[in-house]
């Protein structure tokens, strides 16, 4: 793909016209390294990674061990809360609903501000420890409150016509973290009767399950059976990382793709999936690479793959924000993959979104093969 004909393209283009919903999860995460070594007060060594990690507690079974942790921030997390993040940070008008407490947790302010419109749609928000390691993360969910999130409760939430009012107008809605939200089966089935349904224009529908390990496979085939009841509606896309996909093909008897799979392997195995469960795009994002496959083609796009970064937890989210504004600009899917992947590079050297003029810059550097000089 030509990263300077794409940067070209969103330099142009005006994001503000692109309306964007996101729901429904809302977190605060506690971001945390595990000491290694203690030198001083000030100064210490994280656990590199998350083999030295799992090899410490193999060594403590049976006889117990403890080891420090350090609470680096708390920040706002949750799926819808950052790519509501990421893609007003980009310029885009997003209209986010999520479970950030009642009243909001302070932990939301900033990002409450970039957007359209932020609402309230749980009393309480989930709670994650993310452990970081400079080859992933591990984060530890608390969620017994999000069983609050019902039929019933988002019927009533649905009467003051916000959720609504703000999907008639809106070019992507994204449905996000199936996977801990024990009724957002029923919800999606609610939604479809009682919004989607009657909506007079086609939006584009984004789906993040986050990872479903830990549900049934009961469960997980039920939720699939109905992804494709939101196509006559608009077209969807199902993005995933390389584990989610390999949990859904294991709870379909499809082949799943090794860990070291290549580009070629994962496109193989988006398509498998895509034909299954009967939607427009699925999108599968790894460390090095992203595809997506779609009816008209396969797309492939290598990333700006960095070994040292700054922060990881949220970087699938902001993958999810660049390929979400493509879809809203209305490009195909080797320049929305483009997007993601640049999104994504960015979040990780900065810890934070890019700006639409940031994103920008980080194409031309990529490009030009400086892209690590360029946060």
């Amino acid at each position: 793909m030509d990263l300077l004909e794409t940067a070209r393209r969103v330099s142009v283009a005006d994001p503000r016209g692109c309306r964007v919903v996101t729901g429904f999860d809302g977190f605060v995460d506690e971001m945390i390294s595990v000491v290694g070594e203690r030198r001083t007060l000030d100064d210490f060594a994280p656990v590199p990674d998350i083999g030295t990690f799992g090899a410490m507690i193999a060594a403590a079974a049976g006889q117990s061990s403890l080891r420090e942790i350090v609470v680096t921030a708390v920040q706002p997390g949750g799926c819808a809360v950052n790519l509501a993040d990421g893609l007003a940070s980009l310029g885009a008008t997003v209209d986010c609903f999520a479970t950030i407490g009642e009243p909001p947790h302070p932990a939301f302010g900033d990002i409450a501000v970039k957007c359209h419109g932020f609402s309230s749609w749980g009393p309480e928000p989930g709670r994650t420890l993310a452990f970081e390691f400079n080859d992933g993360k591990l984060m530890f969910s608390a969620v017994e409150q999000l069983a609050e999130f019902t039929p019933h409760s988002v019927r009533e939430l649905l009467t003051d016509g916000t959720y609504t009012a703000a999907c008639e107008v809106a070019q992507v809605i994204a449905l996000t973290d199936w996977s801990l939200y024990p009724y957002m089966t029923q919800v999606w089935r609610l939604l479809q009767s009682e919004v989607f349904s009657l909506l007079t224009h086609r939006p584009a529908f984004f789906i993040d399950l986050v990872d479903p390990s830990t549900r049934s496979v009961a469960d997980i085939r039920d939720m699939a059976a109905i992804l494709h009841e939101f196509e006559p509606v608009g077209p969807v896309t199902l993005g995933l990382n390389g584990n989610e996909a390999n949990v859904l093909c294991r709870a379909h008897d499809v082949s799943s793709a090794p860990a070291d799979a290549t580009p070629e392997q994962t496109l193989q195995q988006a398509f498998a999936l895509r034909d299954l469960f009967g939607v427009t795009r699925v999108v599968i994002h790894r460390v090095p690479f992203a595809v997506s496959a779609a009816a008209e083609c396969g797309s492939m796009q290598p990333g700006p793959y960095s070994a040292g970064t700054k922060k990881s937890t949220g970087a699938g989210d902001r993958f999810n924000a660049g390929f979400c504004l493509g879809l809203a600009l209305g490009l195909d899917d080797s320049e929305s993959l483009v997007l993601g992947c640049a999104a994504s590079g960015f979040f990780v050297r900065n810890a934070r979104s890019a700006s639409r003029q940031e994103l920008v810059g980080f194409l031309e550097a990529w490009a030009a093969g400086f892209v690590d000089r360029s946060s």
